[in-house]
């Protein structure tokens, strides 16, 4: 099986967009689920509304795959999964680091989906030397001071940032240095990384105040229409195109797998 140094996924040169990328893993994750039910095809519509987008948005989605399904059989299940799973490339062997193991960095070691979906958590790393030695999920967490000896040992071009914001840069800078060319940062800060670096960050703050976001808004339309008066002028809605697949910072936020 090859590694995550030598390959990497055919998306960007096959020029699939970012925001299709971005669904890919709500096409497999639905996918998946139909798999394991023994579903041998599925429709266009029933696909599409398991994986919460418009039919119209995958057909073109999986006009990029190559793959267009059979009018009046729909799309083979199996064969979707195979061709979703090579196209991110989860067909390989992806091993991981983690930096940072405390409640965050701890629960992320101890998920289970990262090995059914190509990922392999290669090593846990924290500053604390109390923590060295210590198993978290069966894997013994190690120091820092050994982080760029892990990475070229075990090959690892993907790196997970669970740290306080504080140490989030001095790691980042470390493990590009040391060759890992994909990170993603849980740490409530934005990095700064060279080009040929890929970082996807996740921020559940960010995520809790957009739903209080629209939580206000549909308590203000409830209150305007209990009172018979036309709903209160607020924020226009954001189209429902592409453009809406991307975060603050311009890039498509990233979400834990389920």
């Amino acid at each position: 099986m090859a590694t995550g140094r030598t390959h990497r996924p055919a998306t960007r040169s096959r020029g699939i967009p970012e925001a299709t990328v971005a669904r890919l893993p709500l096409y497999l994750r639905a996918l998946t689920a139909l798999s394991e039910r023994s579903v041998p095809t599925v429709s266009s519509e029933e696909l599409a509304a398991a994986a919460g987008v418009n039919s119209a948005k995958l057909r073109k989605d999986f006009s990029y795959l190559g793959s267009y399904g059979t009018r009046g059989v729909g799309y083979d299940v199996e064969y979707l999964v195979y061709q979703i799973s090579r196209e991110l490339g989860l067909t390989q062997d992806w091993p991981v680091v983690i930096v940072g193991i405390g409640n965050l960095g701890a629960a992320l070691a101890n998920y289970g989906g990262f090995a059914s979906r190509g990922f392999r958590v290669a090593a846990l790393i924290d500053a604390d030397p109390a923590m060295a030695g210590k198993p978290v999920a069966g894997i013994p967490v190690q120091h820092t001071d050994d982080l760029e000896k892990i990475i070229e040992d075990n090959g690892v071009s993907i790196g997970v940032i669970a740290t306080p914001a504080g140490a989030a840069q001095q790691v980042c800078d470390r493990l590009v240095a040391a060759g890992v060319t994909s990170i993603l940062n849980f740490a409530p800060t934005v990095l700064s990384v060279p080009d040929g670096v890929d970082v996807r960050k996740v921020d559940l703050s960010i995520e809790l105040q957009i739903l209080a976001f629209h939580e206000q808004r549909k308590a203000g339309e409830e209150t305007a229409a209990g009172d018979g008066a036309l709903p209160a002028a607020t924020a226009p809605a954001v189209a429902a195109d592409d453009s809406t697949d991307q975060g603050p910072d311009g890039d498509v936020p990233a979400v834990m797998p389920a």
